[in-house]
């Protein structure tokens, strides 16, 4: 089954979303199931607010139970009002119209909520990943989805760092996921590097993800989409690998901009979701393909107080560094984490180390409430963002100097571009 619609020049309407949703709907068995409905939290840009209403309307009376499952990944999980806020509906309507629906958080460090459904070998993940990973997998996930008849994704699509495009089984690794198999495939996008992997549909990653995702036992239905700025460009109803596929080539003509040339010195505005350096690295991830060799990347986002309010001591243990920085010195940093050294070189971008000296292709600014001597103690560069003049910056853009509003969304490349998955 694979149901949708892409509008080439507009948005599909509230009538076609219905549509194609209850469609799709009509070929599961969902009467008197219980369903989990799995969704992004709210650092991602999603309607999530029309899902809630349109999936209730649909299936709400039909089926036994109606969840949700926030996929966090590796975020922390979100508060009571901030779930009300996102879902788009009121404390009060939570707890009388819709209060047979439970909604959950996930919570990657909760070992106890995890559970083991398979293993993928060495031989091969040594073999899909084209010899750039070599170490057995142990795929865990949240163990409450075994409880249920059927699971929904919501599934935003967007290209992204680490595996290409983001969705599709993204969202139960590492959504849902555990912590090895989030930390091994993140280390496996760091190693081909950001400017190499993101806006690209098939990758190393992407194919750990879709294998892992074989070792689950119930049914799934997605809902991929691409948003644009009012409303979604496409909406697929299938499986998660049928969706997927089809959203990604979507997002790639909506959300990826090729400039002529590259730039000397780039502000990006960073989105007002990105509430920690965790996720307002998004800024640099989008922007990193086009800033020149020797060049300048300035994310701005006064509002970012914190490097990340789950990791914030590992990253300043190990601050933010180029991969061979790593790779070159691994008997120092094999005890970190992966997810955390995967972090620190794409934040920081690709570059070199030689002879004890680390050579970053670019410089990476910070212009956030994340103060001077934090910085330069993680190795990144600072600014005071009251320094900074957003208006007057915009009307001096030039061939050298661009403002990228709203960064952290759009993923921006080369037309002739350099960076290729060999």
């Amino acid at each position: 089954m694979l149901i949708g619609k892409e509008i080439e020049h507009g948005i599909l309407d509230l009538n076609q979303i219905y549509s194609i949703c209850e469609s799709a709907f009509s070929q599961v068995e969902l009467k008197n199931k219980s369903v989990l409905v799995i969704i992004p939290d709210n650092t991602r840009h999603a309607p999530i607010d029309l899902f809630f209403k349109v999936i209730y309307d649909l299936i709400g009376n039909k089926v036994k139970s109606l969840d949700y499952l926030i996929a966090t990944g590796t975020h922390q999980p979100m508060t009571e009002q901030e779930i009300s806020k996102f879902i788009g509906v009121s404390q009060s309507d939570i707890e009388t119209k819709y209060s047979g629906v439970r909604i959950f958080n996930h919570d990657h460090r909760r070992e106890e909520d995890l559970i083991q459904i398979g293993t993928i070998s060495a031989v091969e993940i040594e073999k899909i990943t084209n010899g750039l990973l070599k170490e057995e997998i142990k795929v865990t996930i949240n163990k409450m989805i075994l409880g249920y008849d059927q699971i929904i994704l919501v599934s935003p699509v967007v290209p992204h760092e680490t595996v290409g495009f983001s969705g599709g089984n993204k969202y139960f690794f590492p959504g849902i996921g555990g912590l090895d198999i989030i930390q091994s495939f993140h280390w496996l996008g760091a190693v081909i590097t950001n400017p190499v992997i993101n806006g690209v549909k098939d990758t190393p990653v992407r194919r750990v993800i879709d294998r892992a995702a074989k070792f689950l036992p119930i049914p799934r239905l997605c809902l991929a989409f691409v948003v644009v700025d009012h409303g979604l460009a496409c909406l697929y109803a299938g499986t998660p690998e049928q969706t997927w596929d089809k959203a990604a080539d979507c997002s790639a003509k909506h959300h990826i901009i090729y400039m002529k040339k590259p730039y000397k010195k780039i502000l990006g505005i960073a989105s007002e979701i990105y509430t920690d350096l965790w996720v307002a690295g998004k800024v640099m991830y989008k922007l990193e393909p086009i800033v020149a060799d020797d060049g300048e990347l300035i994310i701005y986002a006064p509002h970012v107080k914190d490097i990340s309010f789950v990791h914030e001591k590992a990253i300043r243990e190990v601050g933010y560094h180029v991969r061979d920085y790593f790779l070159k010195q691994w008997d120092k940093f094999s005890k970190y984490s992966k997810l955390i050294l995967a972090h620190s070189t794409n934040v920081r971008g690709i570059g070199k180390y030689e002879n004890g000296v680390e050579y970053p292709r670019i410089k990476v600014t910070l212009a956030t409430s994340i103060p001077e001597e934090v910085c330069e103690q993680i190795n990144l560069a600072y600014q005071n963002p009251d320094s900074i003049d957003i208006e007057k910056l915009k009307k001096s853009q030039s061939d050298e100097f661009i403002v990228v509003e709203n960064a952290g969304q759009i993923l921006y490349r080369l037309e002739n571009d350099v960076f290729r998955i060999n």
